[in-house]
């Protein structure tokens, strides 16, 4: 399967409450064939109403984050938990999680990362539970053969000028972590 067929799925997809508020569904942007995987949370209202991921001010920061460390949005792909904007940008809740999970595994599947770039907590959560963002922030844990590295979320840096700090180390390492990866060399 491709993305493009799976997209085609998700788009139908109405498993959850959240099908009735959509304005659209957000797959996911990017290359398919990329080393990187960037999972987000939720979509936000820009998102709904674009139908693509991060083109907020958080998409923006993601923007800003990729140069730094030489790469484009073109370069990697960009989904997010749940692909559909939860009421008023609450959190998702777990039952919308669940009802997204095989939708997100199948991007994983099909895009085959080296590297999955956990987008803030909700995403850490999802991959990696039990864990706090604040703790595990910039250091990559291998979890049955794939390497996890959770990140700060870029919308959390838009009032936390510290978080934006240590969200700018932490993308600044990510060419390492995979040149590691190739080596066989990430414990």
């Amino acid at each position: 399967m491709t993305l493009e067929e799976l997209n085609k799925q998700i788009i139908k997809c109405e498993k959850c409450k959240l099908c009735k508020t959509r304005l659209n569904v957000v797959c996911g942007f990017g290359n398919e064939k990329s080393e990187i995987l960037f999972i987000g949370e939720a979509p936000g209202r820009n998102e709904d109403e674009a139908g693509l991921p991060f083109v907020g001010s958080a998409g923006k920061i993601l923007d800003e984050m990729l140069q730094s460390i030489n790469f484009k949005r073109e370069d990697i792909y960009i989904t997010n938990v749940v692909k559909c904007r939860p009421p008023k940008n609450r959190d998702p809740k777990p039952d919308e999680v669940d009802s997204c999970r095989e939708w997100l595994d199948f991007q994983v599947e099909i895009i085959k990362p080296k590297l999955i770039v956990l987008l803030g907590r909700h995403s850490m959560e999802r991959f990696l539970p039990n864990r706090k963002i604040s703790i595990d922030h910039g250091q990559p844990k291998r979890l049955e053969g794939m390497v996890y590295y959770p990140v700060y979320h870029p919308a959390a840096t838009v009032y936390r000028k510290q978080v934006l700090e240590d969200l700018k180390k932490d993308f600044l390492k990510i060419p390492d972590i995979l040149d590691k990866i190739d080596k066989a060399d990430l414990s």
